[in-house]
């Protein structure tokens, strides 16, 4: 059920955004307020309601109810848990190791013998 409702509320947020991409803009806007513009202008003229602003409304109003139902169902609890809750696996116990046993320390080794003088006679 709830997967059925995913791509219903995928398909229905393809047909919004044709929707919109598809009506024509209204103009004006801010651009509008610099001076000489009638008042229909500023506020909005009336619009005469085409299919494409009914299917709008309607895919919107669509768009949000999935949202919200879908916002219910995910909800199992009230509880908040973590994202990782129940995938890791707990972890092996370590064995302790032993240290090592210090020693004495070794003396540093003998420095090589120094080579005969050269002397001639």
């Amino acid at each position: 059920m709830y997967t059925a409702l995913i791509i219903i509320l995928l398909l229905d947020s393809v047909v919004l955004a044709a929707a919109i991409l598809l009506q024509a803009g209204q103009g004006g806007g801010l651009a509008s307020l610099g001076g000489g513009a009638g008042t229909e202008t500023v506020m909005g003229g009336r619009q005469a309601t085409t299919l494409l602003t009914k299917a709008t409304w309607y895919a919107a109003g669509i768009f949000m109810f999935l949202a919200l139902v879908l916002t219910f169902m995910s909800q199992q609890s009230t509880q908040v848990r973590s994202v990782l809750e129940g995938q890791v696996e707990a972890p092996a116990p370590v064995q302790s190791t032993p240290l090592p046993l210090e020693t004495a320390p070794t003396p540093p080794p003998a420095p090589p013998p120094a080579p005969p003088p050269n002397r001639r006679p």
